[in-house]
């Protein structure tokens, strides 16, 4: 097992793609307006790529087209301040070819929030790290 400077677990690249499968929200980090901006998605894997659907005039579907975005999920438990955080990095884009659009509309992918969620934005996993912390 190999730890950090700070004595956590390092995650293997394909432990960290497990983890991301596992949870169905996760944290996109783009530009808006020259500022970082956060918001909380649904999303699945679609092999190592991630897939987010979103409103077409969404800010986040605006702000996320060719551009390089971050992706975080994790999962913490606070009685036994155990938990793990995975960290994505890579380019995203939007899709507009028919055959992957309707591929896509094909995966487990469901909108949490209201109203229509037709635009869909995929992530390259270029760089993936992630860390654990146990007792």
């Amino acid at each position: 097992m190999k730890l950090d400077s700070s004595g956590l677990q390092v995650l293997s690249r394909q432990e960290c793609m497990l983890l991301l499968a596992s949870t169905p929200i996760g944290r996109i980090v783009f530009t808006d307006h020259a500022l970082p901006a956060v918001q909380p998605v649904t999303f699945c894997l679609d092999g190592e790529r991630i897939v987010i659907r979103t409103g077409i005039g969404s800010k986040l579907a605006a702000a996320t087209r060719e551009a390089i975005v971050a992706f975080e999920v994790d999962e913490f438990e606070p009685r036994s301040r155990t938990g793990w955080s995975v960290t994505v990095v890579g380019p995203s884009r939007a899709v507009r070819d028919p055959a992957e659009l309707a591929r896509l509309a094909a995966l487990p992918l469901t909108a949490w929030a209201p109203g229509s969620r037709d635009h869909y934005i995929v992530l390259r996993a270029e760089h993936v790290s992630g860390r654990r912390i146990t007792p």
